[in-house]
């Protein structure tokens, strides 16, 4: 198994190894991806990160394919609009089923995932991936128990902590945290930016479900089709 992104080793994390299923909600996992994309990047001297904006300090294409896809789709320094670069928290919204496709067959290439394909209903085709024969999620979680169990000790691992955090995996990779570790990996989410511009997406997400909920029956005093917008 040779060394992964950020992304992938996300992506391994969120996925159940037997069935292919998302641990988490689909949207969010792309949101998540999107941004470890960002994360990794930055961590690479790719991109730099200001108020809320990302641009490419160094467009020199990087050794893995992926990462250089990402890096690519990025305004070059010095072309790009309103201030340059692109805002996080948008484009983690904008870009997040690509990056998630790209991710997909990045791994599927390397032999980490194999395609299924199924009918819903007999009738419509969708795609699971399943674990290949050589299980690269054991290794990868293993890894990350190992740094959990040191306190995630460097960026790297905190960025990814703080990821699963955003996207509402690490109730299931952390089943028996206490509260106070509960409130340790929110903490994290909010240091670092790309995660926190995930966390930007996925609660905004939320409000939207809310907010339609609360129209479709008419909760909030409105009758029928009542405000129940923020």
């Amino acid at each position: 198994m040779s060394e992964l992104t950020l992304p992938e080793e996300l992506l391994l994390l969120a996925l159940d190894p037997a069935t292919g299923r998302r641990h988490c909600g689909r949207s969010y996992l792309q949101y998540g991806l999107a941004g470890a994309a960002l994360a990794e990047l930055e961590l690479q001297g790719r991109v730099a990160e200001a108020r809320g904006r990302v641009t490419v300090v160094n467009p020199l294409p990087p050794q893995d394919p992926l990462s250089a896809q990402i890096l690519a789709s990025l305004p070059a320094p010095g072309t790009s609009r309103f201030g340059g670069g692109v805002r996080a928290r948008p484009w983690v919204r904008r870009t997040g089923r690509h990056v998630e496709e790209l991710c997909l067959h990045q791994l599927v290439g390397r032999g980490a995932l194999r395609v299924e394909t199924r009918r819903f209903l007999g009738l419509f085709p969708y795609h699971r991936y399943p674990a290949a024969a050589e299980d690269w999620s054991v290794p990868t979680r293993a890894r990350y128990a190992q740094s959990m169990a040191a306190g995630f000790p460097d960026r790297r691992s905190r960025l990814l902590a703080a990821f699963t955090t955003a996207i509402g995996l690490a109730r299931v990779l952390h089943p028996g945290r206490t509260w106070r570790e509960s409130g340790a990996l929110r903490v994290l989410v909010r240091e670092e930016w790309a995660p926190y511009a995930v966390h930007r997406a996925v609660k905004q997400d939320k409000r939207s479900s809310s907010s339609s909920i609360s129209i479709g029956d008419g909760s909030g005093g409105g009758g029928d089709g009542g405000g129940g917008g923020d």
